[in-house]
């Protein structure tokens, strides 16, 4: 019965760090198109929150459940816009 609580307990981490990093994905992604919509508007702009929810988000990925993300740059947001427009 312990070998049971044992993978329960595992299974129930990962699908925490899971939820966790997918939580974290979702904001990575409104701080890029926020970045991405004042690019656009010609306003000042960072990546900061960017890339402080994807060092998070790294942390997690640390434990082989889920991928690294790489960190943004504004040269980066500039492109992706310049490239659409």
């Amino acid at each position: 019965m312990s070998v049971h609580k044992a993978i329960s307990a595992h299974v129930n981490k990962q699908n925490q760090m899971i939820t966790s990093f997918l939580e974290l994905d979702q904001k990575r992604e409104d701080y890029i198109e926020e970045a991405i919509s004042k690019c656009k508007q010609g306003q000042p702009f960072s990546t900061d929150k960017i890339n402080e929810v994807t060092t998070r988000m790294n942390e997690i990925s640390k434990q082989g459940v889920v991928p690294a993300r790489k960190y943004v740059t504004a040269e980066m947001v500039e492109e992706y816009v310049h490239n659409i427009l």
